[in-house]
């Protein structure tokens, strides 16, 4: 495994990261967790086959352990402000504040798909890799993730779309 094809997948983690959880130091702490288990684990990776990948999929699975591990009560000591990259003008601060709150009100599983697909390219096979899912439900969850995303920022609340079938 080459050191320098992990280090120029580092942005792109650490971008994904930054955007699925909303917090920093999180962030970088997941990435830090997916060179660790990457490196501790290099045996594993299949010379040839997509890095961007298997990263990206160790990263999914260290996410899913997080959220079914119990949370301890932290309490934050310094306020750190995102470095989100602004234009001048109010209007586009409040819709970037507006598609973050959007995008936290997704169900973890849609998030995590928009989020491949819209930060870093990915295709739907690379995403159904990366996560371990078919890729009917990549695009599944994308569709329904879109949707969701489009409702709640035009302020309208999702709601199930439930049918009676007789």
């Amino acid at each position: 495994m080459d050191s320098a094809a992990i280090l120029a997948e580092i942005p792109r983690l650490r971008r994904y990261a930054r955007a699925l959880l909303g917090d920093r130091a999180a962030a970088d702490d997941l990435v830090q967790d997916t060179l660790e288990r990457a490196w501790s684990r290099a045996s594993l990776w299949q010379a040839g086959s997509d890095l961007r990948a298997w990263l990206f999929s160790i990263m999914h699975n260290l996410r899913v352990d997080q959220l079914r591990r119990p949370e301890v009560a932290t309490r934050a000591i310094a306020a750190d402000e995102a470095e989100l990259p602004t234009r001048a003008t109010q209007s586009d601060r409040l819709e970037v504040r507006d598609l973050e709150a959007a995008l936290r009100q997704l169900p973890e599983e849609q998030r995590e798909v928009l989020l491949l697909v819209a930060l870093e390219g990915s295709s739907y096979a690379e995403i159904a890799a990366a996560l371990g899912i078919p890729t009917g439900t990549v695009m599944s969850r994308l569709a329904r993730g879109r949707e969701r995303l489009r409702l709640l920022l035009d302020g309208r609340q999702p709601g199930a779309n439930l049918r009676v079938v007789r």
